[in-house]
């Protein structure tokens, strides 16, 4: 029997696979927080479980970085595709509960396909994990990503539109306009995770 002395490299494409399928979980549990008649504060607070356990993935991540000699590719693209990973799931946990703590009852409309931009790119980043074994089959993944960015950032400038157009008093606008901020954040942060995907596969090419 051959010892292996160095913990496995594929463990941490699992660690990302979980990591990332966590976001799918906090995304859609974004689209349930703003939708009508729904209990916010109790979506929040699964979301709020969600951005613990994205903590723990990160950090389990942090741990076998610094326990393995042999990594599958580069250590500080490892350490920067974690960290990014858990910054997407805190701009959504940050998001979720400004909008529980200033109470806001009655978002703008397009929040809801910002909110999709987001549900759509935690898809695509959980579904291109398991090919970063290969490094294959992973160019759409970076190029669709870009795209929702864009389609995100249009949004947001159509939201940015609608609160300063006189609908809204003074203090809405700004407790408003810090929740579609976070929102937009992390829409920057999933196309930051696919840039550095498509770094990672040239590195290995």
């Amino acid at each position: 029997m051959r010892l292996r002395l160095t913990p496995r490299e594929d463990s941490f494409y699992d660690m990302f696979a979980d990591s990332a399928n966590n976001l799918v979980t906090g995304a859609r549990l974004l689209v349930e927080l703003i939708s009508d008649g729904t209990d916010r504060e109790a979506v929040a607070e699964k979301i709020r479980a969600c951005e613990h356990a994205g903590d723990e993935y990160t950090h389990a991540i942090m741990r076998r970085l610094n326990e393995t000699f042999i990594t599958p590719f580069d250590r500080a693209d490892i350490y920067r595709l974690a960290s990014l990973l858990d910054d997407v799931m805190d701009y959504m946990e940050e998001a979720a509960d400004l909008v529980v703590l200033y109470k806001i009852d009655v978002l703008p409309k397009d929040i809801v396909n910002q909110v999709e931009v987001l549900e759509r790119a935690a898809e695509l980043t959980a579904e291109a994990m398991p090919r970063l074994r290969s490094m294959k089959e992973l160019e759409e993944y970076w190029i669709e990503i870009n795209r929702l960015e864009n389609q995100g950032d249009q949004v947001y400038r159509r939201l940015l539109v609608k609160l300063f157009s006189g609908d809204y008093d003074a203090l809405t606008v700004m407790k408003l306009k810090q929740v579609i901020d976070c929102l937009e954040e992390a829409a920057d942060a999933f196309e930051h995770v696919a840039n550095t995907i498509e770094t990672i596969a040239v590195k290995e090419s």
